[in-house]
C-alpha cells in the first residue's frame, strides 16, 4: 500500500502544517474536552503504528477520540490533510544534536541509526512516498540536520545533495525490509523460523540438484552465521546490509573528500 502525501487541499494543509498548534486539553472528569489539531494527529498516529495507514480513518481517528468523524472536519478538512499532518509531525522526532566535533562521519552514522530507529518506531512512514513531499516544518527539519552533518565533509552543496539522497534511500530501503519482517509475523501468524523450516524442507525434497544448479547461491547461504540472540534472520540481515550499504556509502564520500582536495 502506497499513500502519497500532497493530495488535499494545498491552502488548507499547509496553514495546518506551520500554523499554531494547539495542545489538547487535559482529560478527566468533568465536560468532555474540545478537540484540536494536535490531539486528532496525535490519535491518527497512535492508530497507524498499530495497525497500519489501511486502519486509518476519520471514522476510526474520531472513534478513538470518543467522537464522530464529522466532529474533525471541523478541524482538518478530510483523511488526505490529517495524512500530511502525521508525516511531517513524525519526522520532526529525529533528533538535530549530531555534532561533527568528532568528525563529520561519527556524526552521519549517529544520524542514520536515529533515521532507522524512527522508521522502524513508526513503519508507516515507509507506506508514505515521498514522491510528493509534504513541505511541513517536520520535512524541512530532516533536510536541514542531513544537510548540516554531510556540508561538515567540505564537499559542494551540488554533491552533498546527491549523498542525502543516497543515505535516506540506503535507511529507508534497508528498514523496510526489518519492518515488513515483523508485520508478516503479526498478520499471519506464522513466525519466521517455521515458515522457513517448512518451506526450506519441501525445496530440498523437490529441488534435489538445486546446489548443483545455483552454486553461488549455495555457497551465500553455507557462510551465513547463526545469530546468537533471538532476532528474527530477516529483520538481522535487513540491519546487517542497512550497515554495510551505510559504510560502503560512507567511505566514497571520503574518497570524493580526498579527490576534491587535490594532489598533496
Amino acid at each position: 500500500m502506497v499513500v502519497f502525501a500532497g493530495q488535499g487541499d494545498a491552502r488548507r494543509s499547509m496553514e495546518l502544517l506551520w500554523g499554531p498548534r494547539v495542545v489538547a486539553p487535559r482529560t478527566g472528569p468533568g465536560p468532555k474536552p474540545g478537540l484540536s489539531v494536535e490531539a486528532i494527529v496525535a490519535a491518527a498516529i497512535d492508530i497507524a503504528d498499530a495497525d497500519g495507514m489501511a486502519s486509518l480513518s476519520m471514522r476510526s481517528v474520531g472513534e478513538r477520540l470518543g467522537r464522530t468523524a464529522m466532529a474533525l472536519y471541523t478541524y482538518v478538512p478530510g483523511k488526505t490533510e490529517l495524512v500530511d499532518l502525521m508525516y511531517d509531525r513524525t519526522l520532526g522526532e529525529l533528533p538535530s544534536s549530531f555534532s561533527p566535533s568528532d568528525g563529520w562521519r561519527s556524526a552521519a552514522l549517529s544520524l542514520a541509526d536515529a533515521l532507522w530507529d524512527l522508521h522502524l518506531r513508526h513503519p508507516w512512514l515507509l507506506q508514505v512516498s515521498p514522491a510528493r513531499p509534504v513541505l511541513g516544518p517536520g520535512e524541512f527539519h530532516v533536510q536541514e540536520t542531513l544537510l548540516s552533518v554531510l556540508a561538515s565533509t567540505g564537499l559542494p552543496l551540488s554533491r552533498v545533495r546527491w549523498v542525502v539522497s543516497a543515505l535516506f534511500n540506503v535507511v529507508r530501503g534497508s528498514v523496510q525490509a526489518a519492518a515488513e519482517s515483523r508485520q508478516a509475523a503479526r498478520e499471519t501468524g506464522l513466525s519466521e523460523e517455521d515458515w522457513w523450516y517448512a518451506r526450506s524442507a519441501l525445496l530440498r525434497e523437490l529441488v534435489p540438484d538445486l546446489t548443483a544448479r545455483f552454486p553461488t547461491v549455495a555457497r551465500l547461504g553455507s557462510s551465513v552465521e547463526a545469530s546468537p540472540s533471538d532476532e528474527p534472520y530477516l529483520e538481522r540481515e535487513a540491519r546487517l546490509s542497512f550497515e554495510a550499504g551505510l559504510e560502503l556509502l560512507l567511505d566514497g564520500v571520503e574518497a570524493a573528500i580526498v579527490k576534491a582536495s587535490g594532489p598533496r
